[in-house]
């Protein structure tokens, strides 16, 4: 009778396939991230998300409308890439 519980099973060769999965998934998250900057690099700003790009709220009392807090009234906000661009631009200019 054939006993297969005392088999030795091979681990090296089943874990080698999960390093390049892992440089794949590292190689598309810089990727992204190259993009991400990118474009906010070529489109600083974005629609407010509280106004949705018109600039406007709607006053609490009334029919009235009043600008918006969060863009004063322009509609646009730089967004969170440009924030960090922004910031290393000051930061290597101070350098020099």
């Amino acid at each position: 009778m054939l006993s297969l519980a005392a088999t030795a099973t091979p681990t090296a060769a089943t874990h080698g396939h999960h390093l390049p999965g892992l440089g794949v998934l590292l190689l598309l998250g810089l990727l992204w991230a190259v993009g991400y900057l990118a474009l906010c690099w070529i489109w600083p700003f974005v629609n407010c998300r509280r106004c949705t790009g018109t600039g406007k709220r709607r006053a609490v009392i009334g029919r009235g409308f009043r600008h918006c807090p969060r863009c004063d009234g322009t509609g646009y906000q730089l967004r969170p890439g440009r924030h960090v661009l922004n910031h290393l631009r000051s930061i290597h200019r101070a350098s020099k």
